[in-house]
C-alpha cells in the first residue's frame, strides 16, 4: 500500500511517500480502506520527533480515518464487511490501509461524506472527554474555548451550542473571531487585540466562564483562573504557548477551582469505546440532523502530507484539514 512516513524529525519535508505492507489486524481490530483521513496537532508533534506513538502503535501518522471495513473479526459487533466507517486509530491513518480497535470504529453518520466522517473522531474524541466527562460541563454553564478556529475549536463551539451552552472563543483574527460565531460562539474574541479574560468577565457579568478548554498553557494560565467562575474547571489538551504557568493556589482553595488535563492517545481501547458509544448516543443524531456540521478547510491527496501540514503550521485556517485517498 502507499504511506506517509516520516524519515526522522523535522519540517514538513520529511514526510514522504512510500511503500508499506498492508497491516494485519490484531485480534479486536479491524482493517480498513481508507478513503480519507484527518490531520491533527498530535501528527506534526509526532513529526517533530516530541510525541512518539504507543508501544505497538503503526509508526506512520494519522488518528482518524473513514473508509470502507475489509478485514478483521466481525464476530460480536454491529459491523458487516464493505461497511463504510469512520475510526480513532493508534496510528497509521495516513495511508491506503489502516487498522483500529473495534471499540473505536463509529458508523459514518448519516448524510455525511467518507471525508466528511474522516474530520470527526479525533476531535469528537477529545472534545467529549475533557469538555463533558473530565470537567463536567452542565447544564445551563458556560464554555471559553481557547483556540476558535482549530479543529478541536469548531468542534467544542459547535458540540457545546448545539447542546444548549453560552459559548465564547478565541481566535487571531477578527475575520477568524467572526468564524467563531457563525459556528455558535455568542462572541468570539480576538486574543491579540483583545483581554479575553476582561471580556469573559463582563459578558457574564463578573461571574467569568464554568469551563475553560485550554490547547494553549503557558502564560494563559493566570489569565484564565482570573476568568473562571467560583467552582469552575479548566482542561487542558495542549501546551502550544510552553509546558509551565503560574498557578494562584490561594485562588484554587478559596474558589473551589479545578485544573485538569489529558492526552487521549495513550488510553486504553475500552476507554475510547465509552466514549465512542456516548459520541453515537448524543452527538451522531446532531450530525445526522444538521445541527452540527464537519468543517473541512482544505484537501489535500495523501502524497501531498507535507503541504497540508505547512498548513496546519501556518495557523491560518478554519477548520480541518484532510487528505484524501483514492
Amino acid at each position: 500500500m502507499r504511506a506517509i512516513e516520516i524519515t526522522q524529525p523535522g519540517a514538513p519535508d520529511v514526510l514522504r511517500l512510500c511503500d508499506r505492507p498492508i497491516p494485519e489486524p490484531k485480534a479486536g481490530e479491524l482493517l480498513i480502506k481508507v478513503q480519507a483521513a484527518g490531520i491533527n496537532r498530535p501528527d506534526v508533534f509526532q513529526r517533530l520527533g516530541s510525541y512518539a506513538p504507543p508501544p505497538g502503535a503503526s509508526d506512520i501518522p494519522g488518528l482518524e480515518v473513514a473508509g470502507e471495513i475489509v478485514g478483521g473479526d466481525l464476530a460480536g459487533t454491529p459491523f458487516k464487511f464493505g461497511d463504510l466507517v469512520c475510526a480513532l486509530a493508534q496510528g497509521g491513518g495516513y495511508a491506503e490501509y489502516c487498522t483500529a480497535p473495534v471499540q473505536q470504529v463509529l458508523p459514518v453518520p448519516q448524510g455525511l461524506s467518507a471525508l466528511e466522517a474522516a474530520s470527526l473522531p479525533e476531535t469528537f474524541f477529545t472534545v467529549w472527554s475533557n469538555v463533558f466527562d473530565r470537567a463536567q460541563l452542565a447544564a445551563g454553564e458556560t464554555l471559553l474555548v481557547q483556540g476558535g478556529t482549530s479543529g478541536i475549536g469548531v468542534t467544542a463551539i459547535q458540540l457545546a451550542s448545539a447542546l444548549g451552552h453560552r459559548v465564547f472563543a478565541t481566535a487571531g483574527s477578527d475575520d477568524k473571531a467572526r468564524a467563531c460565531e457563525r459556528l455558535g460562539a455568542q462572541r468570539g474574541i480576538n486574543y491579540k487585540t483583545e483581554d479575553f479574560a476582561a471580556v469573559v468577565k463582563e459578558l457574564t457579568a463578573g461571574k467569568g466562564a464554568d469551563v475553560i478548554l485550554d490547547m494553549v498553557g503557558g502564560d494563559y494560565l493566570p489569565r484564565e483562573i482570573s476568568c473562571l467562575a467560583d467552582d469552575g474547571r479548566i482542561a487542558i489538551i495542549a501546551l502550544l504557548g510552553g509546558a509551565k504557568g503560574t498557578l494562584d493556589m490561594g485562588q484554587v482553595l478559596r474558589r473551589r477551582l479545578t485544573v485538569t488535563g489529558s492526552t487521549l492517545r495513550p488510553r486504553s481501547a475500552q476507554f475510547k469505546g465509552r466514549i465512542a458509544a456516548q459520541l453515537q448516543a448524543t452527538v451522531w443524531p446532531l450530525l445526522q440532523q444538521g445541527a452540527i456540521r464537519p468543517v473541512i478547510f482544505q484537501t489535500f491527496p495523501l502524497e501531498q502530507a507535507a503541504q497540508a501540514h505547512a498548513l496546519m503550521e501556518s495557523s491560518t485556517h478554519i477548520g480541518k484539514i484532510m487528505l484524501q485517498i483514492d
